[in-house]
């Protein structure tokens, strides 16, 4: 009787030990596989944060060097064209170089050309690139707009009314040729033609406060 009833006790303890040992391990795999996931999702929150911050600075590395670059420009310089062409005159960021490529004091009625860019203006050609193109044509305005009209046509230009709430002319933008795509505005100077034209999207921003500027002898 006693044998039996110390074989029933050790089957009650050897039942409770592995009931304890499952449980154990039990809560073991559930305790190592909730750590895993918390890892896991710390190291997704970690990541997001340091995206997150990362992308910020970025912005704000952006938005000072733009900032920099809109402080550099300042004062404004002044182009002064010559006086037998209108005069015209503007103002341009002080950053920008200007090359005025045509000499008109023998007269003659050569059309007038001058170019901007920043800092060094580059060898004057067909494919250079340029922030800023002037060119006084003398040309009455209908004639200088017809020597777009093939191009307006095909649709490698379009075509627009520009006015800057005195004057009006036409805004033409999209390909000039091969390599130079850009905005030009083409504005009537008596019997010459004005065109102010800049090549590519990079300096659309400062053409446009250019254009608020521009004066010339009506």
């Amino acid at each position: 009787m006693r044998r039996t009833l110390e074989k029933g006790a050790v089957s009650g303890s050897l039942f409770a030990i592995i009931a304890l040992v499952l449980l154990v391990i039990v809560f073991g795999s559930f305790s190592i596989w909730a750590y895993m996931n918390y890892m896991d999702q710390k190291n997704n929150v970690d990541t997001k944060v340091a995206d997150a911050t990362a992308a910020a600075v970025l912005k704000n590395s952006e938005e000072l060097e733009k900032k920099f670059l809109a402080e550099e420009k300042k004062p404004l310089r002044v182009f002064a064209g010559p006086a037998d062409y209108g005069r015209l005159t503007f103002s341009y960021p002080k950053t920008w170089s200007a090359f005025q490529a045509t000499d008109v004091s023998g007269g003659g009625g050569v059309t007038y050309d001058a170019y901007l860019n920043p800092i060094l203006v580059p060898p004057v050609n067909k494919t250079t690139k340029f922030a800023l193109r002037i060119t006084i044509e003398q040309k009455i305005y209908d004639k200088a707009l017809e020597a777009y009209a093939g191009q307006i046509k095909k649709g490698d230009l379009k075509s627009s009314v520009y006015s800057d709430g005195t004057r009006t002319g036409t805004r033409l933008e999209g390909n000039f040729n091969n390599d130079i795509r850009g905005t030009a505005v083409l504005l009537k100077m008596r019997d010459r033609t004005l065109t102010l034209r800049t090549d590519g999207d990079v300096f659309k921003e400062d053409f446009e406060a250019i254009l608020k500027t521009v004066k010339f002898n009506e």
